[in-house]
């Protein structure tokens, strides 16, 4: 018997689809890989030198343009209490924190505290201008459209948050939204604000023996305490354990 050419059997049907099946399912993983591996390669270079922020440490200096196109540098800000946030407009939960931020910065900038809400966005003013704009937002924003705070300050996304005393070191690093005008918020802001500006000389015994280094741990409450905070007050006793009660 004469095979027909346009005659197909149904094994050969099944395998077609069985190769169909496979294409349909490894190409978009196959993209997804390409443009991972884009993003890989294509990412700027990291920052070498710089570990990540810790508590009591100086936070790494940087300067950015804020809308105006003026630079605003971390360490010309020495002296002042400083809240940098990291974010993106593309964000909901840096949206949904920003208005508390503002509010924080209504109640304490007049004290002395500063907000820098350092943008992510690729797109840079084009899209900030309009968001702080539309939000109602006062607090100077700066522009880092290749994201190189991310590499200096070892950010793993949005939003994040740096709360720097106005001696420049770091007090507490918090991941991820809160609400900034809560009580607890304002409570820990205004210790800060009134901190005095520098570690005052030492005197007699403990000139010679040097200062304590300054440190910010959590509370038991879950509270930051800043050895700072307590400059010009009564003597501190600080004791050290290890293990449980």
């Amino acid at each position: 018997m004469r095979e027909d050419p346009n005659h197909t059997t149904v094994s050969e049907t099944l395998k077609r689809r069985h190769w169909g099946t496979i294409v349909l399912w490894v190409a978009p993983l196959a993209v997804a890989l390409l443009l991972l591996g884009h993003g890989f390669l294509t990412r700027p270079p990291g920052t070498p030198g710089h570990p990540a922020p810790l508590a009591g440490q100086p936070l790494p200096d940087f300067t950015l343009p804020d809308l105006q196109g003026n630079s605003v540098q971390l360490s010309g800000l020495r002296g002042k209490v400083v809240f940098i946030n990291i974010w993106a407009t593309w964000c909901p939960p840096c949206v949904d924190e920003m208005p508390t931020m503002q509010r924080l910065y209504d109640r304490l900038h007049h004290r002395g505290l500063e907000v820098l809400a350092i943008s992510i966005d690729t797109l840079g003013a084009q899209v900030v201008g309009p968001f702080m704009q539309r939000y109602r937002l006062t607090f100077p924003a700066l522009l880092d459209p290749t994201a190189s705070i991310e590499r200096l300050y070892r950010t793993t996304g949005v939003p994040e948050s740096f709360i720097v005393n106005k001696r420049g070191l770091l007090v507490e690093k918090v991941v991820g939204p809160r609400d900034w005008s809560h009580p607890q918020m304002i409570a820990m802001f205004d210790r800060l604000l009134a901190a005095p500006d520098a570690t005052p000389p030492a005197t007699g015994p403990v000139a010679e023996k040097g200062l304590a280094p300054a440190f910010a741990l959590l509370s038991a409450t879950g509270e930051t305490v800043d050895l700072t905070d307590f400059l010009g007050q009564q003597p501190i006793m600080l004791a050290f354990y290890m293990g449980d009660f």
